[in-house]
């Protein structure tokens, strides 16, 4: 492997979710929100959960076509992941932009489920941004045992991601009482 090909892309990953994160946190705790706008945006949380929704049906139909040997569809199948995951990111920043944080305000067993849920989606998705990255690079390199080494890894926190993403909408949205 060479060390010098992939020694900058992979420092470039790490830089763009270091700062796509520290943007993340910058907006939900940093910059007091708009109440007018926010409410010309109010689609944005269940547009973000459509794409998270569509991303883990994508990642679902990427791990059936590469255990199924359709290699193309595969790749058709996580490109499509990973660009309703890239409109999903969108969404959320200009709603965090606009909004700022829901608050849960569910009471019983609701209220540690869905804390254990959103922390557990906060801190993945952390971890996830950089590891989704890797993937498609070692992807498009052709690096092939990289990336399924990786993807093992990747695929799973992605999934989980892209799942409970649309769970905590449902929380907020139906069950935030």
């Amino acid at each position: 492997m060479d060390k010098k090909f992939i020694s900058a892309p992979i420092v470039c990953i790490f830089l763009a979710s270091l700062s796509a994160i520290a943007l993340l946190f910058w907006l939900i705790y940093g910059v007091e929100s708009s109440s007018a706008t926010a409410q010309t945006m109010a689609f944005l949380p269940a547009t973000n959960a459509f794409f998270n929704a569509i991303s883990a049906c994508c990642l679902l139909a990427g791990i059936y076509f590469i255990r199924e040997g359709n290699k193309v569809a595969h790749g058709i199948s996580m490109a499509t992941a990973f660009c309703a995951s890239v409109m999903f990111l969108i969404g959320y920043i200009a709603h965090h932009a606009l909004h700022g944080d829901t608050r849960f305000l569910g009471t019983g067993l609701l209220r540690p489920t869905y804390f254990f849920i959103l922390i557990s989606h906060i801190l993945l998705s952390v971890v996830v941004l950089p590891m989704v990255l890797l993937t498609f690079f070692f992807a498009a390199s052709k690096k092939w045992s990289t990336h399924r080494a990786i993807a093992r890894w990747t695929w799973p926190a992605w999934l989980y991601v892209s799942v409970t993403g649309v769970l905590i909408f449902v929380f907020l949205r139906f069950l935030n009482n």
